[in-house]
């Protein structure tokens, strides 16, 4: 049996962080999604570590770290993990986050990309409108008073177990569930539930999805990207990896097969040779200041005008 990894914590601006950091080589951040923690990545974490430093931290609001009435937007959480790096004396990293998290790696990458060699987005929000209504309900006035009845203790234990035992079914619509409960039995902490509640608050109204990246999506010029889903995401559809592929003609676009949300925990070998093989066949991003410049000249023009790619080469020559 694989040991799990030891949790460490950091105490950054009066707030507990938990996380944990395995194996040696280039840095890999692995951001999970809401409503979960680190051990999210359990499939895949040791596996990585053989060739990389793998730093896979709970969010503020999630997992082991301390829950604040704070800010809890993908730019807070972005700070959060460039302060989390800069203690941790990791200078730059390719950013891995799934769902959620993917709108944090690409608010990091976007905030900070003298800091972020690669994008590995897997069934990240922010791609389109679409998103499950179960997350929309989130939002909802009653949530809170909902969720403290689910979570009562004997309740909490039909219901955790019923979500288990669907997810153990081998049903394809109920690949995810077991995930769920793990989300659900979370939810007993009221800062827990009041915590996703301000997440979801800021990401998603009753119409879905609000925050994009398809007005930035030209900047991925500059940087290698990698988008990875699953065909059987109930989630965010998969038919956004299509949507990010138009918006970022250059990123490699991975689906596989047989998958649901959580595809890292699904076909954890398929994920790390993908991962891999990105990693080892891509540069790492060089941040340029007049690079970015003329790419954030050239606004939405996708893929960048001729005139403007001579110009970034001038400037970086």
């Amino acid at each position: 049996m694989v040991k799990a990894p030891e949790v460490q914590y950091l105490t950054i601006h009066g707030h507990r962080r938990a996380f944990v950091k395995e194996g040696q080589g280039p840095a890999l951040l692995l951001l999970h999604g809401l409503g979960c923690d680190h051990t999210t990545w359990a499939p895949v974490i040791q596996t990585l570590a053989r060739r990389y430093t793998v730093i896979a931290p709970d969010l503020l609001g999630h997992g082991l770290s301390d829950k604040p009435r704070g800010d809890y937007s993908v730019g807070g959480y972005a700070n959060g993990m460039r302060d989390l790096l800069t203690v941790l004396g990791i200078d730059r990293v390719t950013v891995v986050g799934h769902s959620l998290g993917g709108g944090v790696a690409m608010q990091f990458a976007y905030q900070f990309p003298e800091r972020t060699e690669r994008m590995i987005l897997v069934a990240p929000g922010g791609m389109g409108p679409d998103v499950t209504p179960a997350i929309r309900a989130i939002s909802l006035p009653g949530f809170n008073a909902a969720m403290g009845l689910v979570t009562l203790p004997g309740v909490r234990h039909v219901t955790t177990g019923w979500l288990r035992t669907l997810a153990a079914s081998g049903l394809s619509a109920a690949r995810d569930l077991d995930e769920v409960a793990t989300i659900v039995d979370s939810f007993k902490d009221a800062k827990a539930r009041s915590a996703i509640r301000q997440v979801v608050s800021a990401l998603v109204d009753w119409r879905g999805q609000v925050v994009t990246m398809a007005d930035r999506a030209y900047l991925t010029e500059a940087m290698p990207m990698c988008v990875i889903w699953g065909t059987d995401d109930k989630v965010i559809p998969v038919r956004h990896a299509g949507l990010a592929a138009e918006m970022a003609p250059g990123a490699t676009v991975e689906v596989i097969a047989n998958a649901g949300h959580f595809p890292h925990k699904d076909h954890p070998q398929r994920f790390v040779k993908i991962v891999s093989d990105f990693i080892r066949t891509t540069q790492p991003a060089t941040y340029h200041r007049g690079r970015w410049r003329a790419l954030l000249k050239a606004g939405k023009q996708t893929p960048l005008p001729a005139e403007v790619s001579r110009l970034a080469a001038e400037e970086i020559a």
